[in-house]
């Protein structure tokens, strides 16, 4: 039984979206999907002392919003710097910062960034998911052919890949047509992301909804005793 998700991708995104990773068996990064303006293509939320602050990789976009994710290029270099000394200001305090910037600071801090938002998001998933422990295998939409019509993309794809099973996000019963996946012989499984744990957070009342590096500042390699589907 082989388990799917197709998510696009997000710049460090929330735990919610690495359990999600660690429960199927293949993640696609549905990066071939349009680029939309203000939302978790390029930018998440850290804590700080004022309250939730945005970070936002600035991109280029063409034309009227048309281009595809895997399009989007990267606006410039100097907002690593500024994310990085965003990362020093409000966790330097955490327990595990100095354990996380080991591996993370290289990524900031390289003098030879992506040029592309897919690109870069990609490559800190990878880096969150190898110091987690998740072995799922990552692959791109743009490695399969995919059809015209929502839910058909979909389903097409997982029958492409192999899949008995796809899990989607909450968000997508809006606009998923559960038969077409039936139609395929694909079972079709929605993700919970409600009743996650409190974890010991810097700066005030507990929020969950910000990046995951939140989560491994704080806790560290007692991370996945936070979340439901990595094993510590």
């Amino acid at each position: 039984m082989k388990k799917i998700a197709i998510v696009q991708s997000n710049y460090i995104p929330w735990k919610g979206y690495f359990d999600l990773i660690a429960l199927v068996d293949e993640f696609v990064l549905f990066d071939d999907m349009q680029y939309t303006r203000r939302d978790w293509r390029n930018r998440n939320q850290i804590k700080t002392p004022q309250g939730v602050q945005w970070l936002t990789v600035p991109v280029l976009v063409k034309g009227k919003y048309t281009q595809k994710i895997n399009e989007t290029e990267i606006d410039g270099t100097d907002w690593a710097a500024l994310h990085w000394r965003a990362f020093e200001q409000n966790y330097r305090r955490a327990p595990h910062f100095e354990e996380i910037a080991g591996w993370l600071a290289p990524i900031y801090q390289s003098t030879s960034t992506p040029s592309h938002l897919s690109t870069l998001n990609r490559r800190l998933l990878e880096a969150v998911c190898a110091y987690l422990g998740i072995e799922t295998r990552i692959t791109s939409s743009s490695d399969y052919a995919l059809s015209d019509g929502k839910t058909e993309r979909l389903a097409d794809l997982c029958v492409q890949a192999g899949a008995d099973e796809y899990i989607s996000g909450p968000a997508a019963r809006d606009y998923v047509d559960a038969a077409v996946f039936a139609d395929r012989g694909v079972t079709l499984r929605w993700f919970d992301y409600a009743g996650y744990p409190e974890y010991p957070q810097l700066w005030g009342d507990f929020i969950h909804g910000v990046t995951v590096l939140d989560l491994l500042f704080n806790c560290g390699k007692r991370a996945p005793e936070f979340m439901r589907y990595v094993k510590a």
